[in-house]
């Protein structure tokens, strides 16, 4: 009901279960994917790591998915968005924050429940004790690695494009081919990487 109200959002289905959550994506191909972590047959990451590789496998572009949890950080949560999430709210959120939410994913962008970021990276960061400089960041230019560790210490492009004396498409531009050369999805599974692998403390040199 809440989706159908809005006359930019279209209801494309509800699923039972997580083995029927990859069906109904198969079938329908919505946008976005709100996956509630904790369902009968298969769970909500078992469910997201399966869209995302049948998209990979079938040609069709794999949908945003947010994960809905009872807490501000749970393991879970954490694990949802290392196979392909892009983001995770409170099933109690407000219904417009919801919406916002829907539709920030749409767009390209990462959700992260309020109060929840510092914690989730922290998470991320202590998950990897010995942590290695991965081959593919090699592949990042000078100014592309400079991009990516202002965008992993959360920076906006707006922010970014004032820092580094650039316009917000050409830092745009910069981020999409980060995000491909590191093969990632999003800005948060950027944050993720750089935390996991201990870039955030590096030199962009």
């Amino acid at each position: 009901m809440l989706v159908s109200s809005q006359p930019d959002l279209a209801f494309a289905g509800e699923a039972a279960n997580g083995r029927e959550g990859v069906s109904l994506v198969r079938d329908a191909r919505p946008d976005v994917v709100l996956m509630d972590i904790r369902m009968p047959v298969m769970d909500g990451i078992a469910s997201t790591s399966a869209i995302i590789e049948a998209a990979e496998q079938e040609n069709f572009s794999a949908p945003r998915i947010i994960v809905l949890t009872t807490f501000d950080l749970d393991e879970a949560a954490a694990r949802a968005i290392r196979v392909g999430a892009s983001g995770f709210v409170l099933k109690d959120a407000e219904p417009e924050f919801l919406l916002a939410a829907i539709r920030t994913v749409h767009a390209g962008s990462a959700v992260i429940a309020a109060g929840a970021t510092r914690e989730l990276f922290q998470y991320f960061s202590a998950a990897e004790p010995e942590k290695r400089k991965p081959e593919s960041f090699g592949s990042l230019t000078a100014r592309e690695r400079e991009i990516f560790l202002l965008a992993a210490r959360g920076l906006s492009n707006s922010e970014i494009a004032s820092s580094e004396y650039l316009s917000e498409a050409t830092v745009k531009t910069h981020i999409s081919r980060i995000l491909g050369k590191l093969g990632l999805r999003d800005r948060v599974q950027l944050v993720v990487f750089a935390f996991e692998h201990g870039l955030t403390s590096w030199e962009s040199s």
